[in-house]
């Protein structure tokens, strides 16, 4: 395989998919953000554009969901982290509750454990990172 074609392999994005569920609360969050955090907006809306949504009960446990115990790794440093990924109203760093509105949030929801992506950092870093396990929140359902 060419140079160019496994630098483009590395480049593409996996398969996103979403909880019917949340779709259009996370599209009015998105642009309710877009004037305060424009780029996590327009992550956000690019991942609901590109996913394929499933109701509730087809959506994989392995796929990072609202209220799922996300462990990822970040290939630039190897640290790796866990997080509960909510909504921005829970969320809270000190409880490790990312919100779906950060950067590391609209980068994992939708992507399925062993998924790479990358991500631009608040900071304006681009890194790049693979998701180890998702676990399901005990007692975590989705709105009615």
């Amino acid at each position: 395989m060419p140079l160019n074609d496994l630098a483009t392999d590395f480049q593409r994005e996996p398969p996103v998919v979403l909880d019917a569920a949340y779709v259009e609360r996370l599209q009015g969050l998105a642009s309710a953000a877009s004037q305060r955090t424009p780029e996590v907006a327009d992550r956000l809306l690019n991942e609901i554009d590109r996913a394929e949504v499933r109701p509730s009960a087809e959506v994989p446990e392995t796929v990072v969901n609202i209220g799922s115990l996300v462990t990822f790794r970040d290939e630039a440093t190897g640290r790796v982290q866990t997080v509960t990924l909510v909504m921005p109203p829970e969320a809270d760093i000190a409880e490790r509750r990312a919100s779906i509105l950060t950067p590391i949030g609209a980068a994992l929801i939708g992507l399925a454990e062993g998924a790479s992506i990358t991500w631009l950092t608040r900071n304006g870093e681009t890194r790049r990172l693979t998701i180890t396990a998702v676990r399901r929140a005990s007692g975590e359902s989705p709105p009615a």
